[in-house]
């Protein structure tokens, strides 16, 4: 039996190669796997002493060859390939273990030149993983450093790797060398400013127990590096299985928390916050938070970005809630909450940074990209369109509320007052029905004066305004940019609140 091994990623090769020899296996190396075999004191064979041909073109050439190839892809139960190898001295290669040039490693350092990337595209490597798992019923391919002990253990238990082994490697070499392809293909048509296709990698985090409603199936899928922000890399300390939804409105409020620097506390429900707000610290500010919203946030998903304290946690555990996040548990927090069997705690990367990130959505028969909403004016005094001029902790809260609500489903408008939501209207079919939802719940509340609103729109007409007076409302943030923007500006100063236009919208489908 031999195998053929050349490999980048050096990790295991040597423990594996003396394994192979010690079941009175041949190995055949290449370059540098060769040159670290025989260092290491495994007895290797030279490629070149194979194929009778030595390697070219400064290794570019080494492995394409039908000693190679004949020995991997003829079929041990076919007599006509049996005599082709016969007749031209070709014997078995039972074995590939091959991985890859790093290509997308290379490509990942900022300043790598274009000569660099294409000496990093492997020729010889996809060829050979290729014809081995062509030939899976008889031939064993290893991409994966993974496999080695598995395989390892197989031939020492039967002579050979089990054929469902070698199928389930088979599809994984496949696999290996179409993410390779495609990440090429990726790379090689932005250089050439190619843009009609889309190449898409993720791998499978875990099956859902369901979708959206138990009757749909559903998975999630990451992708291969981390970011910020992501409840696909989050760490579970402690409660049962995410579900579709769990996910779904846990992304929605990473994303929330992600807008603020200090203290930051929010719940949310169905993808839209029920309640948020900043404070001193996490304690204040879930209490300020929790308070905007006692109803809604029943059942609901809480995330901070500071650490969770024991004496947060002692006010978070009488509610019922799906899961809570932070960037860390302190032991305290964790000793209350954990006592609460199904409740999930999720550790989450909540580093600051540049984002440079695509948002896809599935259609019918399609999918749409774009760039995500990441990027959110500050709203400055130089913005108001207004007699009335906002005061300093008026504007502190059209910047808190402008952060708001370009997380709420549009039509979307946020009653703010003190750092703290007071009222949200969200995904009405028109903005004057999501305003009144607002003022109400702020109302409702106790609140009737010193309130601020946002809006995620502009105001088509002026009776978005005229509510806002009846409620108490004192500051306005919106977009602008309507035809009838001076209806608006002219009732605010009949009005006397101050109104502000960030010039950017922030509608939410």
């Amino acid at each position: 039996m031999r195998a053929l091994i050349s490999v980048s990623d050096k990790t295991g090769v040597v423990d594996f190669a003396k394994g192979l020899r010690s079941l009175g296996w041949e190995v055949i190396a290449t370059g540098g796997t060769m040159k670290l075999l025989r260092e290491s004191g495994v007895e290797v064979i030279n490629i070149s002493d194979v194929t009778g041909f030595p390697e070219i073109c400064d290794g570019r050439v080494k492995t394409l060859h039908p000693k190679v190839h004949g020995g991997l892809l003829a079929r041990r139960d076919d007599p006509s390939h049996l005599q082709a190898l016969k007749e031209n001295g070709i014997e078995f290669i039972d074995m590939v273990c091959v991985n890859l040039y790093p290509f997308r490693e290379t490509i990942s350092k900022p300043d790598v030149r274009m000569e660099d990337a294409i000496e990093n595209i492997d020729i010889g490597g996809p060829s050979m993983l290729r014809s081995a798992a062509k030939n899976w019923a008889d031939v064993t391919v290893v991409c994966d450093p993974a496999d080695y002990a598995q395989v390892l253990d197989e031939i020492r238990a039967g002579g050979n790797t089990e054929k469902a082994t070698r199928l389930k490697l088979s599809a994984k070499a496949y696999t290996h060398t179409a993410e390779y392809d495609a990440m090429i293909a990726a790379y090689m048509r932005a250089q050439a400013g190619l843009n009609e296709k889309l190449f898409l990698e993720f791998d499978l985090v875990q099956s859902l127990r369901y979708g959206e409603n138990p009757h749909q199936g559903a998975k999630f899928y990451r992708e291969e590096h981390a970011v910020p922000y992501s409840l696909a890399f989050a760490r579970q300390l402690h409660g049962k299985e995410l579900s579709y939804n769990n996910i779904q409105d846990a992304n929605a409020a990473l994303c929330i928390v992600r807008e603020f620097d200090q203290p930051f506390c929010v719940g949310l429900k169905h993808m839209n916050p029920c309640g948020a707000a900043v404070g001193k610290d996490v304690v204040e500010a879930w209490t300020k938070a929790y308070e905007a919203d006692k109803v809604s946030i029943f059942g609901g998903i809480v995330a901070t970005n500071r650490t969770l304290t024991r004496e947060a946690a002692e006010l978070m555990k009488p509610i019922f809630l799906e899961i809570i996040m932070a960037p860390k548990f302190d032991e305290g927090a964790l000793e209350v909450l954990c006592t609460k069997k199904n409740l999930r705690l999720l550790e989450v990367d909540m580093s600051q940074g540049a984002v440079d990130a695509k948002q896809y959505v599935s259609v019918n028969g399609g999918l749409l990209v774009q760039d995500l909403d990441t990027a959110t004016k500050e709203v400055t005094s130089e913005m108001c369109v207004t007699k009335a001029r906002p005061a300093a902790e008026q504007m502190d809260d059209l910047n808190f509320g402008w952060h708001i609500v370009k997380h709420v489903k549009s039509n979307a408008i946020v009653a703010v007052k003190n750092g703290r939501t007071l009222g949200v209207g969200a995904g009405q079919m028109n903005r004057i029905g999501s305003a009144e939802i607002a003022l109400k719940q702020a109302r409702a509340a106790g609140e009737t004066e010193g309130i601020v609103l946002a809006s995620d729109g502009f105001f088509p007409f002026d009776d978005c305004v005229t509510l806002a007076a009846e409620y108490g409302v004192t500051a306005i943030v919106q977009p602008g940019g309507s035809v009838r923007d001076e209806d608006s500006i002219r009732k605010a100063d009949e009005m006397g609140i101050a109104m502000c236009f960030t010039g950017e919208r922030h509608f939410k489908h």
